[in-house]
């Protein structure tokens, strides 16, 4: 490890631009996509704005630990899937479950109700072509100005990255998978 001298001075201006909602987007094979989603929902819920979760690929009944948390809090956060494509009996029900999910979804973000809209896991019904990505496009550029949209999944659609006023890649350095260690309840659910 390298030390470095912690900086004395501001090493950016202050943005003059207008404040408004922005296109967040975080991707890649690495840990902390949906983590990093639900921060800003909660920092967001903590300000009293008004903000809502969809979940693509999680069922509607799902109780993961977010889910219970989210309950106390008052956070709503909404299953639209029935969960991984590989356990799924019927992949075209699981289609037309996430453009089921998604019509809700898309009203959502163009009521301009919520301050903030989280998509988790919406790149999968996009890259498994169970959604038009025309029409998510369209969406995030045709919502009120104020609403912030956070997107998460691996393999985020180049279209929706350049869109984007912010993307993060996660990238995967090393996982307790790899060395068999099993995902553990508190940790990945």
């Amino acid at each position: 490890m390298q030390l470095e001298t912690p900086p004395t001075e501001k090493r950016y201006e202050k943005p003059s631009g207008e404040r408004r909602g922005l296109t967040i987007v975080h991707t890649g094979d690495g840990k902390g996509k949906s983590t990093a989603a639900f921060g800003l929902a909660l920092r967001a819920h903590g300000r009293g704005k008004a903000v809502k979760i969809f979940q693509f690929m999680k069922v509607p009944s799902a109780r993961f630990g977010e889910h219970r948390m989210f309950e106390q809090i008052g956070l709503p956060i909404e299953g639209l899937g029935d969960g991984f494509s590989w356990k799924s009996q019927d992949l075209e029900h699981s289609a037309q479950l996430a453009r089921d999910g998604w019509e809700k979804a898309r009203s959502a973000i163009l009521s301009g109700d919520y301050f903030m809209v989280v998509l988790d896991e919406i790149t999968y019904p996009l890259i498994y072509g169970w959604l038009p990505l025309d029409g998510v496009l369209e969406t995030l550029r045709q919502r009120p100005q104020d609403v912030h949209v956070v997107l998460t999944g691996r393999r985020c659609p180049t279209e929706i990255m350049e869109l984007a006023d912010t993307v993060t890649e996660m990238k995967l350095i090393k996982h307790a998978f790899q060395a068999g260690i099993p995902a553990q309840r508190g940790i990945e659910d």
